[in-house]
Protein backbone atom coordinates (compact mmCIF):
# COMPACT_ATOMS: atom_id res chain seq x y z
CA UNK A 1 0.00 0.00 0.00
CA UNK A 2 1.20 3.25 -0.36
CA UNK A 3 2.61 5.53 1.90
CA UNK A 4 1.19 8.73 1.25
CA UNK A 5 4.57 10.97 2.22
CA UNK A 6 4.16 15.19 3.31
CA UNK A 7 6.58 17.36 2.65
CA UNK A 8 10.13 15.10 1.91
CA UNK A 9 11.20 12.49 0.71
CA UNK A 10 15.37 11.66 0.34
CA UNK A 11 16.68 10.18 -3.21
CA UNK A 12 19.11 8.68 -4.83
CA UNK A 13 21.10 9.94 -7.99
CA UNK A 14 18.13 11.24 -10.50
CA UNK A 15 19.43 10.12 -13.65
CA UNK A 16 19.32 6.75 -12.92
CA UNK A 17 15.59 5.29 -12.73
CA UNK A 18 16.26 2.24 -11.01
CA UNK A 19 18.16 3.90 -8.26
CA UNK A 20 16.11 2.90 -5.18
CA UNK A 21 14.57 5.80 -3.35
CA UNK A 22 14.33 5.91 0.62
CA UNK A 23 11.74 7.17 2.29
CA UNK A 24 10.75 8.16 6.09
CA UNK A 25 7.81 6.91 7.47
CA UNK A 26 4.73 8.18 6.44
CA UNK A 27 3.12 10.74 8.10
CA UNK A 28 0.01 13.60 7.78
CA UNK A 29 -0.26 15.36 4.42
CA UNK A 30 -1.06 18.59 6.43
CA UNK A 31 -2.66 19.27 9.85
CA UNK A 32 -5.47 20.83 7.81
CA UNK A 33 -5.84 17.11 7.23
CA UNK A 34 -7.37 16.33 10.67
CA UNK A 35 -9.63 19.37 10.54
CA UNK A 36 -11.09 19.78 7.10
CA UNK A 37 -14.34 18.06 7.28
CA UNK A 38 -14.39 17.22 3.28
CA UNK A 39 -13.20 13.72 2.94
CA UNK A 40 -12.76 11.67 0.16
CA UNK A 41 -15.09 8.81 0.39
CA UNK A 42 -14.89 5.10 -0.58
CA UNK A 43 -16.57 5.54 -4.22
CA UNK A 44 -14.74 8.77 -5.34
CA UNK A 45 -11.44 7.06 -4.51
CA UNK A 46 -12.55 4.01 -6.15
CA UNK A 47 -12.53 6.81 -9.30
CA UNK A 48 -9.08 8.72 -8.42
CA UNK A 49 -7.36 5.39 -8.01
CA UNK A 50 -8.99 4.03 -11.21
CA UNK A 51 -8.01 7.57 -13.03
CA UNK A 52 -4.26 6.94 -11.81
CA UNK A 53 -3.89 3.77 -13.42
CA UNK A 54 -5.61 4.47 -16.56
CA UNK A 55 -3.28 7.60 -16.83
CA UNK A 56 -0.10 5.03 -15.76
CA UNK A 57 -0.96 2.87 -18.95
CA UNK A 58 -1.05 6.34 -21.01
CA UNK A 59 2.42 7.08 -20.66
CA UNK A 60 4.84 6.73 -23.31
CA UNK A 61 8.33 4.92 -23.63
CA UNK A 62 9.76 8.56 -22.84
CA UNK A 63 8.15 9.43 -20.03
CA UNK A 64 5.98 11.90 -20.94
CA UNK A 65 2.22 11.95 -21.60
CA UNK A 66 0.30 12.93 -24.62
CA UNK A 67 0.56 10.22 -27.65
CA UNK A 68 -1.97 11.54 -30.10
CA UNK A 69 -3.83 14.39 -31.10
CA UNK A 70 -3.65 17.66 -29.80
CA UNK A 71 -2.22 15.75 -26.62
CA UNK A 72 0.71 14.78 -28.43
CA UNK A 73 1.69 18.35 -29.66
CA UNK A 74 1.76 19.33 -26.38
CA UNK A 75 3.59 16.59 -24.20
CA UNK A 76 5.22 19.04 -21.95
CA UNK A 77 2.45 20.33 -20.63
CA UNK A 78 0.43 17.06 -20.74
CA UNK A 79 3.19 15.61 -18.46
CA UNK A 80 3.20 18.53 -16.15
CA UNK A 81 -0.94 18.24 -15.16
CA UNK A 82 -0.27 14.45 -14.88
CA UNK A 83 2.99 14.79 -11.90
CA UNK A 84 0.55 17.12 -10.52
CA UNK A 85 -2.14 14.69 -10.12
CA UNK A 86 -0.48 11.90 -8.91
CA UNK A 87 1.22 14.48 -6.21
CA UNK A 88 -2.16 15.42 -5.34
CA UNK A 89 -2.66 11.64 -4.16
CA UNK A 90 0.66 11.05 -2.46
CA UNK A 91 2.83 9.42 -5.04
CA UNK A 92 6.44 10.92 -5.57
CA UNK A 93 9.35 9.61 -7.23
CA UNK A 94 10.21 6.02 -6.43
CA UNK A 95 7.59 5.80 -3.95
CA UNK A 96 4.58 3.67 -4.17
CA UNK A 97 2.62 1.76 -6.91
CA UNK A 98 3.36 5.08 -9.25
CA UNK A 99 6.49 5.65 -8.23
CA UNK A 100 8.11 4.98 -11.56
CA UNK A 101 6.12 6.58 -13.68
CA UNK A 102 6.62 9.56 -11.42
CA UNK A 103 10.06 9.21 -11.76
CA UNK A 104 9.88 8.46 -15.38
CA UNK A 105 7.93 11.99 -16.11
CA UNK A 106 9.81 13.98 -14.40
CA UNK A 107 13.46 12.92 -15.83
CA UNK A 108 11.38 13.62 -18.59
CA UNK A 109 10.87 17.38 -18.10
CA UNK A 110 14.38 17.75 -16.98
CA UNK A 111 15.75 16.06 -20.14
CA UNK A 112 14.21 19.28 -21.95
CA UNK A 113 15.13 21.84 -19.79
CA UNK A 114 17.12 24.14 -22.29
CA UNK A 115 20.40 25.53 -21.33
CA UNK A 116 18.40 28.95 -21.87
CA UNK A 117 16.11 27.42 -19.23
CA UNK A 118 13.36 26.96 -21.69
CA UNK A 119 11.31 23.87 -22.04
CA UNK A 120 9.33 23.29 -24.85
CA UNK A 121 9.84 23.75 -28.70
CA UNK A 122 10.14 27.59 -29.93
CA UNK A 123 8.07 27.17 -33.24
CA UNK A 124 4.86 26.72 -31.07
CA UNK A 125 3.50 30.31 -30.51
CA UNK A 126 2.04 29.62 -26.97
CA UNK A 127 4.63 27.42 -25.64
CA UNK A 128 4.63 29.71 -22.10
CA UNK A 129 1.57 27.76 -21.30
CA UNK A 130 3.44 24.36 -21.12
CA UNK A 131 6.48 25.92 -19.86
CA UNK A 132 4.38 27.10 -17.15
CA UNK A 133 2.48 24.14 -15.97
CA UNK A 134 5.76 22.09 -16.42
CA UNK A 135 7.82 24.59 -13.94
CA UNK A 136 4.95 23.92 -11.15
CA UNK A 137 4.94 20.28 -11.73
CA UNK A 138 8.81 19.96 -11.41
CA UNK A 139 9.12 22.97 -8.54
CA UNK A 140 6.72 21.09 -6.35
CA UNK A 141 8.78 17.54 -6.91
CA UNK A 142 11.62 19.51 -6.08
CA UNK A 143 10.39 20.99 -2.77
CA UNK A 144 8.88 17.60 -1.84
CA UNK A 145 12.66 15.72 -2.40
CA UNK A 146 15.13 18.48 -2.30
CA UNK A 147 17.21 16.34 -4.75
CA UNK A 148 19.72 18.26 -5.59
CA UNK A 149 20.52 17.12 -8.88
CA UNK A 150 17.37 19.01 -10.06
CA UNK A 151 18.28 22.24 -8.71
CA UNK A 152 20.90 23.76 -11.55
CA UNK A 153 18.17 22.98 -13.93
CA UNK A 154 14.66 24.71 -11.82
CA UNK A 155 17.04 27.19 -11.13
CA UNK A 156 17.04 27.79 -14.72
CA UNK A 157 13.82 27.26 -15.56
CA UNK A 158 12.55 29.73 -12.78
CA UNK A 159 14.89 32.48 -14.03
CA UNK A 160 13.85 32.62 -17.17
CA UNK A 161 10.27 32.97 -16.07
CA UNK A 162 11.61 36.14 -13.41
CA UNK A 163 13.50 37.70 -16.74
CA UNK A 164 9.93 37.44 -19.36
CA UNK A 165 8.17 39.76 -17.01
CA UNK A 166 6.99 42.36 -18.85
CA UNK A 167 6.71 45.73 -18.05
CA UNK A 168 2.84 45.85 -16.31
CA UNK A 169 3.53 42.65 -14.26
CA UNK A 170 2.22 39.91 -16.34
CA UNK A 171 3.56 37.48 -18.96
CA UNK A 172 2.41 36.43 -22.41
CA UNK A 173 2.81 33.56 -24.81
CA UNK A 174 6.94 33.85 -25.56
CA UNK A 175 9.69 34.78 -22.94
CA UNK A 176 10.05 38.17 -24.69
CA UNK A 177 6.69 39.93 -23.97
CA UNK A 178 5.21 43.36 -25.14
CA UNK A 179 1.74 42.64 -23.24
CA UNK A 180 0.06 39.95 -20.99
CA UNK A 181 -2.70 38.26 -19.89
CA UNK A 182 -3.83 36.60 -17.16
CA UNK A 183 -4.00 32.21 -18.10
CA UNK A 184 -0.16 32.80 -19.34
CA UNK A 185 0.37 34.70 -15.39
CA UNK A 186 -1.59 32.35 -13.35
CA UNK A 187 1.18 29.61 -14.33
CA UNK A 188 4.18 31.69 -13.95
CA UNK A 189 3.02 32.96 -10.53
CA UNK A 190 2.45 29.41 -9.53
CA UNK A 191 5.37 28.19 -10.69
CA UNK A 192 7.03 30.84 -8.87
CA UNK A 193 5.69 29.94 -5.42
CA UNK A 194 6.34 26.38 -5.87
CA UNK A 195 9.78 27.43 -6.32
CA UNK A 196 10.21 29.81 -3.58
CA UNK A 197 8.44 27.39 -1.54
CA UNK A 198 11.36 24.98 -2.16
CA UNK A 199 13.99 27.32 -1.70
CA UNK A 200 14.52 28.57 -4.94
CA UNK A 201 15.48 33.06 -4.75
CA UNK A 202 12.64 34.47 -5.93
CA UNK A 203 13.10 38.56 -6.20
CA UNK A 204 9.56 40.22 -4.01
CA UNK A 205 9.83 42.92 -6.66
CA UNK A 206 8.38 39.81 -9.16
CA UNK A 207 5.74 38.92 -6.64
CA UNK A 208 4.58 42.28 -6.33
CA UNK A 209 4.32 43.45 -10.07
CA UNK A 210 2.71 40.15 -10.72
CA UNK A 211 0.08 41.05 -8.03
CA UNK A 212 -0.41 44.31 -9.63
CA UNK A 213 -1.49 42.89 -12.84
CA UNK A 214 -4.18 40.59 -11.32
CA UNK A 215 -5.68 43.44 -9.25
CA UNK A 216 -5.48 45.69 -12.86
CA UNK A 217 -7.37 42.63 -14.35
CA UNK A 218 -10.62 42.98 -11.47
CA UNK A 219 -13.81 44.48 -12.41
CA UNK A 220 -15.00 45.61 -10.02
CA UNK A 221 -18.72 46.12 -11.40
CA UNK A 222 -19.00 42.36 -11.33
CA UNK A 223 -16.42 40.74 -8.57
CA UNK A 224 -15.00 39.04 -11.66
CA UNK A 225 -11.75 39.43 -13.04
CA UNK A 226 -10.84 39.79 -17.10
CA UNK A 227 -8.44 38.19 -19.57
CA UNK A 228 -6.81 41.47 -19.87
CA UNK A 229 -7.28 45.05 -17.84
CA UNK A 230 -10.65 46.93 -18.41
CA UNK A 231 -12.04 43.37 -21.17
CA UNK A 232 -14.95 41.63 -19.74
CA UNK A 233 -14.92 39.22 -16.99
CA UNK A 234 -15.41 35.15 -17.19
CA UNK A 235 -15.26 32.24 -14.93
CA UNK A 236 -11.84 30.78 -16.06
CA UNK A 237 -9.85 33.88 -15.83
CA UNK A 238 -11.54 34.76 -12.07
CA UNK A 239 -10.47 31.40 -11.06
CA UNK A 240 -6.84 31.87 -12.47
CA UNK A 241 -6.88 35.45 -11.09
CA UNK A 242 -7.75 34.57 -7.15
CA UNK A 243 -5.52 31.34 -7.30
CA UNK A 244 -2.73 33.82 -8.35
CA UNK A 245 -3.53 35.86 -5.73
CA UNK A 246 -3.60 33.76 -3.33
CA UNK A 247 -0.37 31.83 -3.92
CA UNK A 248 1.26 35.63 -3.71
CA UNK A 249 0.10 35.64 -0.06
CA UNK A 250 -3.41 37.18 -0.95
CA UNK A 251 -5.55 34.74 1.11
CA UNK A 252 -7.92 36.96 2.04
CA UNK A 253 -8.26 39.74 0.28
CA UNK A 254 -11.46 41.83 -0.88
CA UNK A 255 -10.72 40.82 -4.88
CA UNK A 256 -10.20 36.91 -3.27
CA UNK A 257 -13.62 36.69 -2.10
CA UNK A 258 -15.56 38.88 -4.31
CA UNK A 259 -13.60 36.29 -7.18
CA UNK A 260 -14.73 33.48 -5.29
CA UNK A 261 -18.50 34.80 -5.05
CA UNK A 262 -18.30 35.53 -8.36
CA UNK A 263 -17.47 31.91 -9.30
CA UNK A 264 -20.38 30.10 -7.53
CA UNK A 265 -23.16 32.73 -9.04
CA UNK A 266 -21.34 31.58 -12.42
CA UNK A 267 -20.99 27.82 -12.13
CA UNK A 268 -22.17 25.50 -15.31
CA UNK A 269 -21.18 22.16 -16.16
CA UNK A 270 -21.84 23.27 -19.86
CA UNK A 271 -19.07 25.76 -19.86
CA UNK A 272 -16.70 26.22 -22.39
CA UNK A 273 -13.75 26.62 -20.61
CA UNK A 274 -14.76 23.96 -17.45
CA UNK A 275 -12.02 21.82 -17.36
CA UNK A 276 -9.46 24.42 -17.28
CA UNK A 277 -10.78 27.08 -14.99
CA UNK A 278 -11.86 24.52 -12.31
CA UNK A 279 -8.25 23.06 -12.34
CA UNK A 280 -7.73 26.77 -10.77
CA UNK A 281 -11.37 27.03 -9.11
CA UNK A 282 -11.02 24.14 -7.13
CA UNK A 283 -7.18 24.81 -4.76
CA UNK A 284 -8.93 28.64 -4.70
CA UNK A 285 -11.85 27.93 -3.28
CA UNK A 286 -9.70 25.32 -1.29
CA UNK A 287 -7.31 27.99 -0.06
CA UNK A 288 -10.34 30.00 1.32
CA UNK A 289 -11.80 26.79 3.31
CA UNK A 290 -14.53 25.95 5.50
CA UNK A 291 -18.13 25.88 4.21
CA UNK A 292 -16.70 28.07 0.82
CA UNK A 293 -14.58 24.65 0.02
CA UNK A 294 -17.19 22.26 1.40
CA UNK A 295 -19.94 24.19 -1.07
CA UNK A 296 -17.19 23.81 -3.77
CA UNK A 297 -16.28 20.38 -3.67
CA UNK A 298 -19.66 18.52 -3.48
CA UNK A 299 -20.76 20.64 -6.40
CA UNK A 300 -17.44 19.82 -8.76
CA UNK A 301 -17.63 16.13 -7.11
CA UNK A 302 -21.07 15.53 -8.34
CA UNK A 303 -20.45 17.03 -11.75
CA UNK A 304 -17.46 14.34 -12.16
CA UNK A 305 -18.92 11.25 -10.57
CA UNK A 306 -21.74 11.36 -13.10
CA UNK A 307 -19.36 11.95 -15.85
CA UNK A 308 -16.61 9.57 -15.72
CA UNK A 309 -16.25 6.73 -17.72
CA UNK A 310 -15.33 3.15 -16.26
CA UNK A 311 -13.75 -0.11 -17.84
CA UNK A 312 -12.81 -2.65 -15.21
CA UNK A 313 -10.21 -0.86 -12.80
CA UNK A 314 -9.42 1.99 -15.40
CA UNK A 315 -11.47 5.64 -14.89
CA UNK A 316 -11.08 8.62 -16.84
CA UNK A 317 -12.48 11.52 -18.74
CA UNK A 318 -12.89 11.97 -22.26
CA UNK A 319 -12.56 15.74 -23.14
CA UNK A 320 -15.41 18.64 -23.33
CA UNK A 321 -15.10 21.88 -24.26
CA UNK A 322 -13.01 24.05 -25.47
CA UNK A 323 -9.34 23.55 -24.65
CA UNK A 324 -10.75 20.19 -23.91
CA UNK A 325 -7.61 18.38 -25.40
CA UNK A 326 -7.51 14.71 -25.02
CA UNK A 327 -8.47 12.56 -22.03
CA UNK A 328 -5.08 12.02 -20.49
CA UNK A 329 -5.72 15.87 -19.16
CA UNK A 330 -9.09 16.04 -18.25
CA UNK A 331 -8.10 12.84 -16.23
CA UNK A 332 -5.46 14.40 -14.74
CA UNK A 333 -7.16 17.65 -13.87
CA UNK A 334 -10.41 15.86 -12.69
CA UNK A 335 -8.83 13.37 -10.09
CA UNK A 336 -6.15 16.13 -9.13
CA UNK A 337 -9.54 17.93 -8.34
CA UNK A 338 -11.33 14.78 -6.92
CA UNK A 339 -8.33 14.14 -4.38
CA UNK A 340 -7.69 17.62 -3.14
CA UNK A 341 -8.80 16.48 0.47
CA UNK A 342 -6.23 14.30 0.27
CA UNK A 343 -4.10 17.55 1.33
CA UNK A 344 -0.47 16.19 -0.35
CA UNK A 345 0.40 18.83 -2.19
CA UNK A 346 1.80 21.72 -0.26
CA UNK A 347 1.50 24.43 -2.55
CA UNK A 348 -2.17 24.61 -1.97
CA UNK A 349 -1.43 25.00 1.77
CA UNK A 350 -1.87 28.17 3.60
Amino acid sequence: MLRRLALAVCLGALPILSTPFAAPPPGPASPRAKTDPVKVDAETEKVINGALKYLASRQTATGAWGAYGEEKQRQLAMTGYVLICYQASGHLPGEGEYGKNVTAGMQYLLDIVGPDGVMGSRSDGQYMYGHGIASIALAELYGQTKNPAMRAKLDRVIKLIISAQNTEGGWRYRPVSYDADISVTVLQVVALRAAKNGGIEVPQKTIDDAVKYVRACFDERTGGFCYQPYRDPGFARTAAAIYSLQVCGLYDDRMVKAGSKYLFDNYREDHEWFAYGNFYAAPAQYMIGGETWSRWYATIKQSLLKSVRTEGDLAWWEARGRGGVGPNWSTAVYATMLAMPYHYIPLYQR
